[in-house]
């Protein structure tokens, strides 16, 4: 039942629901339909999350839930030429380029591919019914996680399937890119599966970017699926409208002996959320979790992250950091389960934040819930501003001031940063941190 909610803006949601279920034609004869209609039911009971749930109790959605958005049909994908992507585009890449949640083809770049790897976008794969596939929508994440989980269920229609064979390994990254456009009072909730076979080797790459300053909600999933002995790095770049709110959630599961790189980098969004969950289901596995977030002016920025150890023998590395001006707000709550049978867990994580400036603010909650008796783990976190006497030194030198504090504050960001290994995306990364360090110092 939904409690201290707006019943309007439910209700508004599942008027939505029913308008987009008209636009489906012969897809809502599918089991995906099935499971959207079980997760619109399963939202209109439950609503968006509150501030009394404890996994939200720092981050107030009411923004979200006050807003009336409506879901894009086929022909409201405006016209976007390569020209105006091209800032973020990685040029070696295999690319899907999606607006406004819709696949544009001709905005794409898929040819080149190795045998047996497939890169296609999951409307695709929904529109042919192909049942083996549709089973993988919803295998890691379950609609009743969350009201974004199930919200996004309830509006899957379009996003990316990719599939790596046994023993590939790819020489190129994969770059889901998602650009909002004329996306005023959108709601965009695109879904992605990955699966990267026995002893593959792969980089993804998913990028949130808006080509203008409207309001709307990005709220993505993807579910990553690592089998025996494959390494995949997963790397997210956000950099959303200013006014725009985005809910991401990501589910891993790894299998035996795979090798696991996640680089969350935050920088747009009014209201933003992220939430990565990594499950160790066999020995011998290592798991890394880096993020970034940088927030100015009136953002809220919140991480949620959960590393499940469920097997013995895995390794887990994990580093957050925040860099907050103006009156920007940061959330990090960090998990770490290590079930009784996970002996020889080693767990580290780590969580370091700045603050530039008096009125920014941090929520910081590592956790580490320990139920075997032969492990190491350790988790920490910090709090605080740039060192004075390191400002003196570069000022002595003949730095100004504010190019000063500018340079320290992307050597603490540089050590995220530099974890990204797709060299390209790298690059973009470090040109748009230091736009929005300079920027954020001039208004906040």
């Amino acid at each position: 039942m939904v409690i201290n909610q707006d019943m309007e803006a439910v209700n508004a949601i599942v008027r939505e629901f029913h308008r987009f279920e008209k636009s489906l034609n012969g897809e809502s004869a599918s089991a995906t339909h099935e499971h959207r209609q079980r997760a619109i039911s399963h939202f209109a009971q439950t609503g968006f999350p509150t501030t009394r749930n404890e996994e939200w109790r720092f981050t107030n959605v009411q923004p979200i839930a006050k807003t009336r958005f409506c879901v894009p049909l086929d022909a409201a994908a405006p016209a976007i030429t390569e020209q105006e992507i091209q800032p973020y585009v990685l040029e070696n890449s295999i690319r899907l380029t999606f607006v406004n949640g819709l696949h544009v083809p001709a905005l794409s770049c898929v040819s080149g591919l190795p045998s047996g790897v497939i890169v296609r976008n999951l409307r695709e794969v929904l529109v042919q019914k192909e049942t083996a596939d549709e089973r993988r929508v919803g295998a890691l994440v379950d609609f009743q996680e969350n009201g974004f989980t199930a919200l996004n269920t309830a509006f899957v229609r379009d996003g990316a399937w990719i599939e790596i064979p046994d023993g590939v390994t790819l020489d190129r990254p994969i770059h889901l890119l998602y650009i909002a456009h004329k996306a005023d009072g959108m709601l965009l909730t695109p879904r992605n599966i990955v699966v990267g076979g026995p002893n593959s080797r792969l980089a993804i790459v998913e990028s949130f970017v808006a080509l203008n300053n409207d309001a709307y909600l990005t709220n993505a999933v993807t579910e990553i699926f690592v089998d025996d002995g494959a390494t995949v790095e997963h790397d997210k770049m956000q950099k959303e409208s200013p006014k725009a709110f985005h809910v991401s959630t990501t589910h891993i599961r790894q299998r035996q002996r795979t090798t696991l790189v996640s680089n969350v980098i935050n920088l747009g969004g009014v209201l933003v959320r992220n939430s990565t969950t990594c499950t160790l289901t066999a020995e011998h596995s290592e798991a890394t979790l880096n993020g970034l977030s940088l927030g100015t002016s009136n953002q809220l920025i919140d991480n949620h992250t959960t590393i499940d150890h469920a097997k013995p023998n895995c390794i887990s590395h994990e580093m957050y950091k925040s860099i907050l001006d103006g009156n920007s707000r940061g959330v990090f709550n960090g998990k770490i389960f290590v079930r009784k049978d996970a002996q020889k867990t080693d767990a580290k994580q780590t969580n370091k934040t700045l603050l530039l400036s008096d009125n920014a603010t941090i929520d910081t909650k590592p956790q580490l819930e320990i139920f075997a008796d032969d492990v190491k783990c350790t988790h920490g976190a910090t709090v605080g501003q740039l060192d004075d006497e390191q400002v003196f030194y570069l000022r002595s030198r003949g730095i100004g001031n504010a190019e000063a504090r500018d340079i320290l504050t992307f050597a603490f960001a540089r050590d995220v940063v530099d974890r990204v290994h797709v060299d390209e995306l790298r690059n973009q990364i470090e040109s748009l941190v230091h736009s929005k360090l300079h920027h954020g110092r001039l208004v906040s």
